[in-house]
C-alpha cells in the first residue's frame, strides 16, 4: 500500500511539474495578440435626454479590427430612439456600438448619441466598457470601463 501510495505521490509531482513547465513555456499573452483600447469622452443630461460623446483609441501594439463598446444605463430608454448607423439596442437599457478599426497608436471616429429617456429624471448614471475586443487582449481594462453620473443641469462630465 505504501509503495503504491509513494507511486501516486510521485505520478501527481511530475504532472505538476509538466504542467508547470508547460504554463512557463506558453506566455499568455503568446495566446491572443495585445492591444490598449480605451474611451475618452463625456455625457451629458438635459431635459429627459442624455447625450454621449464617446472616441475610441488604441494604445496598441497591435491593430483593432472592430470592437463592440457596451453603454448601460441607469434609466430606460424611451422606446423611439435615432441610434448613429453603427450602434443598436440591446434591451431597456443597454446600447451597443461598433468602433471600427482602430489602428494602434491611433484613434477612432467619435461616436456621438442622444438619447431620449422615459420620463424626466434628475441623474442618470452611464457604464461604459468593452462587450468584444476583436479578438485582441486587453491588460489594461481599467480604461476602457467608465461609470459616469450625470445630473440634469446640461453641464459635461467628462471620462
Amino acid at each position: 500500500m505504501r509503495a503504491r501510495a509513494r507511486l501516486r505521490g510521485a505520478g501527481l509531482a511530475a504532472a505538476t511539474a509538466a504542467a508547470a513547465a508547460l504554463a512557463l513555456a506558453v506566455p499568455a499573452e503568446a495566446a491572443a495578440p495585445e492591444a490598449d483600447v480605451a474611451y475618452h469622452g463625456y455625457a451629458s443630461l438635459w431635459e429627459g435626454r442624455l447625450g454621449i460623446w464617446l472616441t475610441p483609441q488604441n494604445h496598441g501594439p497591435v491593430d483593432v479590427s472592430d470592437a463592440t463598446v457596451r453603454l448601460r444605463y441607469s434609466v430606460p430608454l424611451a422606446s423611439d430612439q435615432r441610434l448613429p448607423k453603427r450602434c443598436l439596442r440591446a434591451g431597456q437599457r443597454v446600447v451597443l456600438c461598433s468602433t471600427g478599426e482602430i489602428k494602434a497608436g491611433s484613434w477612432s471616429a467619435e461616436l456621438a448619441l442622444d438619447l431620449k429617456l422615459k420620463g424626466a429624471p434628475e441623474e442618470a448614471t452611464v457604464q461604459i466598457d468593452t462587450l468584444w475586443n476583436g479578438g485582441v487582449s486587453d491588460r489594461n481594462a481599467g480604461n476602457n470601463r467608465h461609470k459616469v453620473l450625470t445630473l440634469d443641469t446640461g453641464d459635461s462630465y467628462f471620462f
